[in-house]
């Protein structure tokens, strides 16, 4: 089996998604595409449940997910899991602002209280969400065909895009939740024999993963409340998550979210036990494939098809948000061959950065930094605030995020040690910043009112 892998792993990309192509929905209206609305039926709260966790639990995330379990043991796989609470909070906010304040999208919202400019600001932080979804996502694939820059990484990642391209422009939205389903039910399977091999091993057991963290600031706390304080904000720039927060009844859609919660933050956490396993084995390198080497072919394959569904569920709800987006949101031309055209322009725009060898992390840890001047436009909801507070607290965050970048915050105010120190600290002292400059202009105007 050893001499064929390389067909093996070619067949694991090319027969589900060809089999997709094949059975995937076609959409003859926008309401198909665009909402996944057909006949007036919407998605349950199972298929939208399922959707929504495996359209999160990106190729990226499980990777993270591992080798953060590596890194700090179990308190790494909690501090990735809890960017999963975003689903808790989007979940809450959304209901709300479609029962109580009647608003039919995140962008109905944006333009009712902060007007046009504000949803072209929101927007662009959006492409640059759905941008780095892209290449993110299919470098990890191409890595396990090829090392980065030789001719089967690359040819992979290009197979891969197009073919997931082909059937996300079949049918838009429609497609992408009807392939979550059966990629939910892979990824579940998958995982339980993953977590069967390694327990199978002599000498690894739970008492092993309870014991694998110190839990200090150092070792994977700065994480964890980095991504607890991202959670307020991270969720409401992904459009493939809010896109889905409008589709079915509000009821539904809570429900789906608050189990979404808990499932994909179980999903992940269960990942990084591939990690865990990874350092009380003193085993080097990404921890993902360092297992797969060690348990075999058939590990290798299982890995490498979990990571192809997983990358699958998300590129084809980028694809779907992103025409949307662009189409429907923005109001360009809300018809099925423009959708359509805008998903050939995201899938090759997005996929230049693989031949620039972008960072993987980075387009989770930047973008989230970045966005944390959406906290308080969408926490504070409620609260009439002039149209200058969004900008103020927006573009504050987007300041933290270039500190972050550059590597310019002052050290005196970083009041923790260890990684993601300053990613703590820049969250919270930017958080802060952004919700006081979100409330001075209410307050001045009360004041002088």
């Amino acid at each position: 089996m050893n001499e064929h892998i390389e067909v093996w792993q070619w067949g694991i990309l090319l027969i589900p998604s060809l089999a997709f192509i094949l059975f995937s929905p076609l959409a003859k209206t926008k309401e198909v595409f665009f909402k996944a609305t057909q006949n007036n039926r919407t998605p349950n709260t199972l298929l939208l449940t399922g959707s929504l966790v495996i359209s999160w639990i990106f190729a990226k995330s499980i990777t993270n997910a591992a080798n953060l379990g590596q890194q700090f043991g179990i308190a790494g796989g909690v501090a990735y899991a809890m960017y999963y609470l975003s689903f808790a909070v989007a979940g809450i906010i959304i209901y709300q602002l479609r029962t109580k304040g009647n608003f039919k999208s995140i962008h109905d919202f944006l333009e009712t209280r902060f007007g046009h400019l504000a949803i072209l600001v929101f927007s662009f932080l959006i492409l640059i969400r759905l941008f780095n979804e892209v290449w993110s996502n299919t470098m990890v694939i191409g890595s396990y065909f090829g090392s980065i820059g030789s001719s089967p990484y690359y040819s992979s990642i290009i197979i891969f895009t197009g073919l997931t391209l082909f059937y996300a422009l079949k049918g838009g939205l429609s497609s992408s939740i009807f392939t979550d389903a059966i990629q939910m039910i892979f990824f579940a399977i998958l995982l339980v024999i993953i977590l069967w091999k390694i327990f199978s091993v002599e000498h690894f057991s739970l008492s092993d993963i309870s014991a694998s963290s110190e839990w200090s600031m150092a070792l994977g706390g700065n994480l964890i409340f980095a991504a607890f304080i991202q959670s307020f904000s991270y969720p409401f720039h992904d459009p493939v998550l809010t896109d889905r927060g409008f589709i079915s009844n509000p009821k539904t859609t809570l429900k789906s979210f608050l189990w979404a919660t808990v499932i994909g933050f179980l999903c992940i956490l269960l990942f990084s036990f591939v990690g865990i396993f990874a350092k009380a084995n003193g085993l080097d390198g990404q921890a993902t494939v360092a297992v797969s080497k060690l348990f075999g072919t058939v590990i290798l394959l299982v890995i490498n098809f979990i990571m192809i569904s997983s990358a699958a569920s998300t590129l084809d709800s980028t694809f779907a948000s992103a025409s949307k987006l662009i189409a429907v949101d923005l109001n360009i031309k809300p018809t099925l061959s423009f959708g359509r055209l805008v998903m050939i322009g995201i899938a090759i725009i997005g996929t230049i950065p693989v031949f620039l060898d972008a960072s993987i992390l980075s387009a989770t840890t930047i973008s989230g930094t970045m966005v944390i001047g959406l906290a308080p436009v969408f926490i504070l909801w409620k609260l009439k605030a002039p149209k200058i507070s969004f900008y103020t607290s927006v573009f504050a965050g987007i300041v933290f995020g270039f500190l972050l970048v550059f590597k310019v915050f002052p050290s005196s105010l970083i009041l923790t040690t260890g990684k993601y120190a300053d990613l703590l600290w820049i969250n919270i002292w930017g958080s802060c910043i952004c919700f006081i400059l979100y409330l001075a202009p209410v307050w001045l105007k009360r004041i002088f009112n």
